[in-house]
C-alpha cells in the first residue's frame, strides 16, 4: 500500500493519497493539486478516485480541476448537493481500490453532509486500518456544529454526537485517525498538533469524546464558539459547484505607484505582504499589513473578505506569487501587485506613512498614569483567560463588519505575539484613526515581563 499525509500549516489542512496495485484515491484535496499528480507519477499510480468528507468552508478544494485532468470519479455524500459530476455516497458504500477497500460512514453533525472512510489493507489484515474523519473528528477535538443553513447548531449537535458514538467509536482501539485539520484551524477549538492518532487515544483523551450523556454534549458543543468568517458560507458554495483550476485565473496586473495612489483613494485595498516591522518603518499610506508569514490567507479572508481583491504589496515576484496561490486556496483573488513595491512607490514620488510601536516596559507605566488605553484584538478565550486591566477587548474577527470606538487617549493595541496587533494597526489607520500604537510581543512579552493579567469572567467590550 502506498500512503501519504500532504499538510498546509497556514490552512492547517490535512489531505492524503492513498493506493494500491497501481490504483489512487486522494481525500480533500487543497485548490493547487500538481502535488497529487506528481506524487502519482513518482509511484506509478493512476488517480481513480477523489474522495470529499464534506463541503469545505474554509479552503478551496481542487476537486474538479484534479478530476478534469486524472479522469477520476469524485465522490461525496448524496446530501451535498453538489452541481459537478459525482458519484453520490450513502452509509455503507464501499469502493475498492487494489487490495484497499474504502466504506462510507454517513457522520452528519459538523455539516449535514459528512462523512468518514473506512479504509481496510486487505493485504495486511481483514480488519480496519485507519478512519478519514474530515472535520468529524480531530484530535482532542470535534467539528464545530454551526456551519449549516438547513440546521441549528443543536440540531447538528445532537447528529454529531450520534455520528461518534454509534458508528466511529464502534472502531477498534488500534484503528488510526486522520482528520482534515490540525491545531490552528477554526473548523474546531481545541485541536492538538500531532498528524494522526487512534481511535483509542482519542476515547479516552479527547474532552468531546468523555461527554457521554446527549444533552450535555449538545449544550457544551454549541457554548463559545470561535467567531464563524463570513467567507466560510461563500467557500462552502464554491465547492458546491466545484472551483475552476487555478490556470484559469487571470493574471496579475502590474500597478503603477500612480494609479495605485488613485485607487486607494476610490477604496482600493492595498495588501502588504511584509513582515510588521518593515511595515511599521514605512508603508503605502491606507494599505493592510498581513504578513505572508503565519496563516496569511486565513486572515486575508476573516479581515478584508473574499471580495476585497487586493493589490499586493510586496519585495519579489516569488512573494507575489506566493501571495496569490495561498489567497486562491481560499477563494480570494488578487487584482494585481504594486510595481517595484515599496521602492516603486517612493520612486513615484509618494511619501510613506509609519507605525510606531511600543514595548510592554514602556506600556505597563503609561496605563498605570492613564496616559493610554490598551486595545485586546484576541479571541474570546484568550481574552477570558487572562488580559490587561483596564483593557478594551475587541476581536479582530469584528473588524470586517465594526471597528472599535475611537477613543480620545492613544490606542495601544495587541494581541498574543503581534501578529493579528499588525493587521489591526493597519485597518485602524486605513478607517483614519490616529494615535495608534502596536504593543511589541503582545501578552507573551507582557507575561515574560512577569506583568499581571487579570482572568475576569465578564469581558469589558465597547
Amino acid at each position: 500500500m502506498y500512503f501519504e499525509q500532504f499538510y498546509l500549516g497556514c490552512l492547517a489542512h490535512g489531505s492524503y493519497m492513498l493506493g494500491s496495485e497501481g490504483e489512487a484515491a486522494v481525500i480533500d484535496p487543497q485548490r493547487d493539486v500538481e502535488i497529487y499528480l506528481q506524487a502519482a507519477a513518482q509511484h506509478n499510480l493512476t488517480i481513480r478516485a477523489i474522495f470529499e468528507t464534506h463541503l469545505h468552508a474554509d479552503f478551496v478544494s481542487g476537486h474538479k480541476e484534479l478530476a478534469a485532468r486524472t479522469g477520476a470519479s469524485i465522490y461525496i455524500s448524496e446530501e451535498a448537493g453538489a452541481a459537478f459530476p459525482h458519484v453520490k455516497v450513502r452509509d455503507g458504500f464501499e469502493l475498492r481500490l487494489g487490495k484497499l477497500r474504502v466504506n462510507v460512514l454517513a457522520t452528519p453533525g459538523h455539516t449535514p453532509e459528512s462523512i468518514c472512510l473506512v479504509v481496510t489493507d486487505e493485504e495486511k489484515s481483514p480488519r480496519p486500518w485507519a478512519i478519514f474523519t474530515g472535520d468529524t473528528l480531530f484530535l482532542g477535538d470535534v467539528g464545530r456544529p454551526d456551519l449549516s443553513p438547513s440546521h441549528t447548531p443543536e440540531q447538528l449537535a445532537g447528529l454529531l454526537f450520534d455520528s461518534l458514538h454509534n458508528k466511529v467509536l464502534k472502531l477498534a482501539n488500534e484503528v488510526l485517525v486522520y482528520p482534515a485539520h490540525g491545531a490552528g484551524s477554526l473548523c474546531g477549538r481545541n485541536m492538538r498538533e500531532e498528524s494522526h492518532s487512534t481511535i483509542g487515544v482519542e476515547r479516552t483523551t479527547n474532552y468531546a469524546l468523555q461527554i457521554n450523556d446527549r444533552d450535555e454534549f449538545v449544550r457544551q458543543m454549541t457554548a463559545n464558539l470561535p467567531a464563524r468568517p463570513d467567507y466560510f458560507s461563500q467557500d462552502a458554495e464554491i465547492n458546491r459547484a466545484g472551483a475552476p483550476a487555478l490556470a484559469e485565473l487571470a493574471e496579475l496586473e502590474a500597478i503603477s505607484a500612480e494609479e495605485l495612489k488613485a485607487r486607494l483613494e476610490q477604496g482600493w485595498v492595498g495588501l502588504d505582504l511584509r513582515p510588521f516591522a518593515q511595515f511599521a518603518a514605512g508603508h503605502v499610506p491606507g494599505s493592510v499589513n498581513i504578513a505572508l508569514g503565519g496563516q496569511f490567507a486565513s486572515w486575508a479572508g476573516i479581515a478584508l473578505g473574499l471580495g476585497a481583491h487586493p493589490v499586493l504589496i510586496a519585495e519579489s515576484a516569488e512573494q507575489i506569487e506566493e501571495a496569490r496561490t495561498r489567497l486562491a486556496r481560499i477563494g480570494m483573488e488578487a487584482r494585481g501587485y504594486l510595481r517595484g513595491g515599496i521602492a516603486g512607490w517612493r520612486e513615484g514620488g509618494f511619501a510613506l506613512a509609519t507605525v510606531p510601536e511600543i514595548s510592554v516596559q514602556e506600556l505597563e507605566p503609561k496605563l498605570k498614569a492613564g496616559q493610554m488605553r490598551v486595545l485586546d484584538v484576541r479571541r474570546e478565550s484568550e481574552w477570558q483567560s487572562g488580559h490587561i486591566a483596564g483593557a478594551d477587548w475587541w476581536p479582530l474577527d469584528n473588524f470586517i463588519h465594526q471597528l472599535p470606538a475611537p477613543t480620545a487617549s492613544p490606542l495601544a493595541v495587541h494581541c498574543k505575539g503581534g501578529y493579528r496587533s499588525a493587521i489591526a494597526c493597519s485597518l485602524l489607520l486605513r478607517a483614519g484613526f490616529t494615535d495608534i500604537v502596536n504593543v511589541r510581543g503582545g501578552t507573551d512579552a507582557w507575561q515574560q515581563a512577569g506583568l499581571p493579567l487579570f482572568p475576569e469572567a465578564a469581558a469589558k467590550s465597547r
